[in-house]
């Protein structure tokens, strides 16, 4: 199965494409090859820029001195795959080349990644001969680097800022080249700055004024030198953050230790507020252990148990065997999908009805696991819904084109049907095309995974001053497929599980900036895949023929799908969520 963060280690190794660069030496940046033919030059320079070092000084010294000056690195940082560097012509002591590369993304300054499709990128390049050495000496304002070298110079990691309900932390993705040991410097003060402008107004920021860092940080002993770097942890003191609620403080906490642990830098966290203990029950330090429960892998664990769909009726699956759920769900023979809370006392389920045209032909009810049902919406087509983390809601999609929230009060048993707000979804530049055929809320409740017109999306969820809520900042993931995506789901906090069409790589990853997109082994899948539903502990899938589990060999050898026995070929699987 995939390694989730179910229980954050002390260190927790970032997901990443490649390795830091180390830090530079006294000597500088290394100079570009004597004597290089201007192509192969050229080929150096969309590998130097990677390095962000100085203003990009190491790129710099591939220009001539007045297009040094003169290049603005500041506007774009635009990262291709396997750029072509075409010949146009070449004279004693001048040439001129054109780039032509295929975009994969675009990082903002912020480090946020921005996967892209559409029209390859061109620019032409004009180049002279210096003193017998080929420079640039004309080229377009802006970054473009080779995704290779982006691989080797930056890595990936997670900011986190609390969520509306001061329940858990979002992560918001950030692309960084550093040194490590300037590392926690750096990720400290991309959570100052706060979150990314789409999901600043669904998220809160407990590092952000009057609440700041002191400055330097240390370890913990008080050595400024090589923080992060090994052992010896972390010494930081908040500056205002004696002002914060106990909870605010605990969040405060959760924020920057998360981020520093899956940044690889190490524990224990000693964190101070005006000089005191942030809190008096870690004086002597924080762990990972201490702020987990905020984490939303942890929150997104398993605690009900595999279901599954078989013959149109809800079943238990455990190791001593396959029983039927009990009540309605279990009972009836014409559930199309199905989704139960966390905690596994509530259900949403998408019934065929059975009516002739031209009525609605699908019925979405909710009820007790076990007990009373009754219909709450009607459609002919009807998403599989997705329950909130506190059961609070149950979203699906009506007709492909009406999302809605079933809200479930579990004070007054009472339930109540709430049209969403897709306007946002629909417009801009990263504007989706109906209809949408599947939506999965997040575990954090700040985010949904949307299927629309055969692509994959993740999109903000916004609550209104009315108290409705709204979908908006929708980005594109999985750019790089052409099959369309059939089913996915969250596994974790910041990476969905994705099934497609087709018996190539049908099941894969990928991460919520789009970053990373990774397929899964397809030993013993029979396509199509129809369905996914995934926890970070485990993960499964419904193929043509049987419900199969992702399992990893005892000596750790290659992953492969097992399958659930008893269920038949056409059960879906149903996890929480």
């Amino acid at each position: 199965m995939l390694s989730g963060c179910a229980s954050l280690p002390e260190s927790s190794a970032p997901q990443a494409l490649g390795t830091i660069n180390q830090q530079p030496t006294s000597e500088g940046p290394m100079p570009p090859a004597v004597g290089r033919d201007p192509a192969l030059l050229l080929r150096d320079f969309l590998q130097a820029t990677a390095d962000p070092t100085d203003q990009h000084a190491a790129a710099r010294q591939y220009l001539t001195p007045t297009a040094a000056q003169r290049w603005d690195d500041t506007t774009s940082t635009v990262i291709v795959d396997r750029p072509d560097t075409l010949f146009e012509s070449r004279a004693d002591d001048a040439a001129t080349y054109r780039i032509r590369a295929q975009k994969v993304a675009e990082i903002a300054p912020d480090g946020a990644y921005r996967a892209m499709e559409g029209p390859p990128l061109e620019y032409k390049i004009e180049m002279n001969r210096i003193d017998g050495e080929w420079r640039i000496a004309e080229l377009p304002d802006g970054v473009v680097m080779d995704e290779s070298a982006f691989a080797k110079s930056y890595r990936r990691y997670a900011l986190y800022f609390a969520d509306p309900n001061a329940t858990s932390v979002v992560p918001d993705l950030r692309w960084v080249s550093a040194p490590k040991n300037q590392l926690t410097q750096r990720l400290l003060d991309l959570i100052t700055q706060g979150p990314q402008p789409g999901l600043a107004p669904v998220v809160r920021n407990n590092l952000a004024p009057p609440v700041s860092v002191r400055t330097p940080i240390t370890k913990v002993n008080g050595d400024p030198g090589e923080v992060g770097v090994g052992i010896g942890g972390v010494r930081l003191d908040f500056l205002g953050a004696a002002a914060l609620a106990p909870r605010d403080r605990e969040l405060l906490a959760a924020q920057v230790i998360l981020t520093l642990a899956r940044a690889d830098i190490l524990g224990p966290y000693v964190l101070l507020a005006d000089g005191k203990p942030l809190d008096d029950r870690y004086a002597n330090g924080w762990t990972v252990a201490d702020v987990q429960q905020f984490s939303p892998e942890v929150i997104a664990q398993n605690r009900v148990g595999l279901h599954a769909l078989r013959e149109g009726g809800l079943v238990q699956v455990s190791a001593d065997g396959i029983t039927e759920a009990p009540g309605y769900f279990g009972a009836v023979r014409n559930l199309q999908s199905a989704s139960l809370t966390p905690d596994g006392q509530f259900v949403a389920a998408v019934a065929d009805a059975g009516r002739p045209p031209p009525e609605p032909p699908r019925t979405l009810m909710v009820g007790n696991y076990g007990g009373t049902q009754f219909p709450v919406a009607e459609g002919t087509t009807i998403s599989r819904p997705s329950w909130t983390a506190d059961g609070s809601a149950a979203w699906s999609v009506i007709d492909g084109e009406r999302v809605i929230r079933v809200v479930n009060d579990r004070g007054t048993g009472t339930v109540s049907l709430q049209d969403v707000d897709i306007s946002g979804l629909t417009t801009g530049s990263n504007a989706l095309r109906l209809p949408i055929t599947e939506i999965r809320i997040s575990r954090t409740g700040v985010r949904v995974a949307i299927i629309a017109d055969g692509k994959v999306y993740v999109a903000v969820v916004v609550r209104q001053p009315d108290g409705k809520f709204a979908l908006t900042s929708p980005m594109p993931v999985a750019v790089d497929v052409s099959t369309p995506a059939v089913s996915l789901n969250w596994l974790g906090g910041d990476t969905v599980f994705i099934a497609f069409q087709g018996n190539v790589d049908p099941v894969r990853t990928v991460q919520i900036d789009g970053s990373g997109l990774l397929p899964l082994t397809n030993r013993n899948l029979t396509a199509p895949v129809r369905s996914v539903s995934v926890s970070p502990e485990h993960q499964y899938v419904a193929d043509s023929r049987a419900v199969l589990e992702l399992t990893s060999t005892p000596d750790g050898g290659e992953p492969y799908w097992r399958e659930v026995p008893g269920l038949g070929a056409n059960a879906v699987p149903v996890l929480p969520g």
